[in-house]
């Protein structure tokens, strides 16, 4: 039954709610049949009947008879949003390389987000380049990625004796080699958890900094542990679109001047990065407990200074800032052998009371240690969260994954969330496992491998990602900084990854890197806060050709939604809540389709 959605008055609002279709449709979504198969056709079904006796399964929709008869879409003028210029395909507007070069280079501040201002948006479609095709599934793509989907060969030069990646005709291999692991990344890690507790769940969450395509990331998979990976877009082309191409948590940034969007004690283990502030800010996002691995220079200086052509005194004194930044952040040296050096955080700050004399240990004053959106990073120690005994964890102990997924968190337990119990956050829970086996009946495919990147663009307490949480998928919780409450930390908590966003701008990422989005009343969320095409775009611009969309907000925002991605080339359905049509909560379902760049686009 086709049912007529009229945004002008209330009235037909509550007739869309009334007679809204009792079943939902099901979005089978783009198989790929190799993997050079572009442009994989899209099953979709829906329910062709308003009774739920007669809820017939219609095997392929088109989507353009179905829109004919919804009156308000297609009766109403729709602005249709063009394709930008085949220059753009790989367009991230925070991370311009022709930006960046106008602002200055101490500290890495040109490699930092400077998103275009209001008036300089493109407001445009980003096509796909020609020859795009549908990613390998993983495990394949930890090893394997289409050369048409980032066709750069630079890094396959400089990166050549050091393995990152090799150019093998339409697809690029990556044999696990780093800078720094020679042996293939998964030697590097059995020689890291021989000191690191990996294999039992007690780290789940890591952090590389400077990550090259990620192998390391890559690797941990098959270990449970979930790595979140950054490297800036420079002169080593599309490390971070490599990263995700191959199914890898990957984000463009740097450590520059400003601080790390993420919370406060949210990684178990950190890897690489530089001394000094640096370290600070490391140590800030660092569990108490957790693991910080310094891999290659100047680590064994003394045997490999004419290797790395360096000066012996100069790596000395590199070193010896280095051991000297970790006394300071009250690390503990617990291994070093060959080029690693791997250092624990202690648990609480009793034992390091001789630092509070220190007149070197300046401490972090803000009242919010979690407030690092733009941010300036600080050359401060961050305190550590105040204990009763000398054992016990700072911040709240953490059980192993997966029981912390659904556990309690410290952070909640404690009631460092205002105003959010632990009984709030076990409705929350039991709301989103209820939420997801909905999504499940509208989309079979959504925990089968088909969706490997996905992002909760309003993740909360990451309730919608512990519900499908699995080996063959991940998501990227963001929380906007925006948001009434600061949840990121609670996420971490969980053992899930996830960062700080503010959707006014661009994400920090590359096009066509995610195959599935969601989003929790965002658009609410955001209302009056700024332009809603402007948050679609956003989303076009990093979802796949096929990739797939949920949102989830009241009635009369969806359908507002509705109407603009009607100009966006993607094929949509507005369905009720999994409790009925009185609800005025409702999801609307969307299917980005496939198109690549042509020579028309003029923007």
């Amino acid at each position: 039954m086709a049912i007529k959605s009229d945004n002008k008055t209330r009235s037909s609002v509550q007739i869309f709610i009334v007679f809204s279709l009792c079943c939902f449709f099901y979005i089978l979504g783009a198989w790929q049949r190799s993997g050079f198969g572009k442009g994989d056709s899209i099953a979709l079904e829906m329910t062709n009947s308003a009774s739920a006796a007669d809820c017939n399964i219609v095997p392929s929709l088109n989507f353009e008879t179905h829109h004919a008869g919804e009156s308000s879409i297609s009766s109403a003028k729709v602005k249709a949003f063009e394709p930008c210029a085949a220059r753009y395909t790989d367009y991230t507007p925070c991370h311009d390389q022709k930006r960046a070069m106008t602002f200055p280079r101490e500290s890495m501040i040109y490699r930092e987000r400077h998103c275009v201002p209001e008036n300089e948006k493109l407001r445009c479609l980003v096509p796909a380049p020609k020859g795009y095709v549908t990613p390998f599934s993983w495990p394949k793509s930890r090893d394997y990625v289409p050369y048409a989907n980032a066709p750069y060969k630079a890094l396959t030069v400089e990166k050549a004796i050091q393995n990152w990646i090799q150019y093998e005709g339409e697809v690029f291999r990556f044999p696990g080699g780093g800078t720094q692991f020679p042996q293939g990344a998964d030697k590097y890690i059995d020689q890291l958890a021989s000191v690191i507790p990996m294999e039992n769940g007690t780290v789940r969450t890591a952090l590389d900094t400077g990550c090259g395509v990620a192998s390391w990331g890559a690797y941990l998979w098959s270990r449970n542990v979930r790595a979140m990976s950054f490297a800036p877009r420079d002169s080593h082309e599309a490390q971070v679109q490599f990263a995700l191409e191959r199914g890898v948590p990957a984000v463009i940034g740097v450590l520059g001047s400003i601080k790390l969007p993420y919370p406060t004690r949210a990684f178990d283990m950190a890897h690489c990065s530089r001394y000094g502030m640096y370290l600070m800010e490391v140590d800030r996002v660092l569990r108490p407990g957790g693991y910080w691995i310094l891999s290659g220079p100047p680590i064994n200086w003394k045997i490999n200074y004419k290797a790395w052509q360096r000066p012996r005194e100069d790596l000395e004194e590199e070193q010896r800032k280095i051991e000297e930044a970790a006394k300071l952040l009250c690390w503990e040296k617990k291994y070093e052998h060959g080029e690693i050096a791997i250092w624990q955080k202690r648990v609480n700050d009793e034992a390091c009371r001789s630092r509070q004399d220190d007149p070197r240990a300046n401490f972090c004053k803000t009242d919010d240690v979690d407030d690092v959106w733009y941010k300036k990073m600080e050359a401060c120690i961050t305190p550590y969260p105040e204990t009763s005994s000398s054992d016990e964890v700072a911040g709240g102990e953490l059980q192993v994954f997966p029981d912390r997924l659904n556990a309690v968190p410290p952070r909640i337990s404690s009631g460092s969330v205002s105003g959010v119990t632990a009984d709030a956050y076990e409705d929350d829970n039991r709301q989103w496992k209820k939420h997801v086996k909905a999504y499940k009946r509208i989309n079979g495919l959504l925990d089968t491998g088909r969706y490997r990147n996905i992002m909760d663009m309003n993740a909360g307490f990451g309730g919608f990602a512990a519900a499908i949480e699995s080996q063959k998928l991940w998501v990227m919780n963001v929380v906007p900084t925006i948001a009434e409450k600061n949840r990121l930390g609670v996420v971490y908590e969980r053992g899930l990854i996830g960062i700080y966003h503010d959707w006014c701008e661009a994400f920090s990422t590359y096009p066509r890197t995610y195959d599935l989005i969601h989003a929790n009343h965002l658009f609410s969320l955001y209302k009056n806060k700024c332009n809603a095409d402007d948050i679609l775009l956003e989303m076009d611009r990093i979802l796949r050709p096929e990739g797939a969309v949920i949102i989830r907000d009241d009635v009369d925002t969806l359908i507002k939604v509705k109407r603009i991605i009607s100009g966006m080339r993607w094929d949509s359905k507005l369905v009720d809540h999994e409790d009925g049509p009185l609800v005025n909560e409702k999801v609307l379902i969307a299917v980005k389709q496939y198109w690549v760049t042509n020579s028309t686009a003029s923007h």
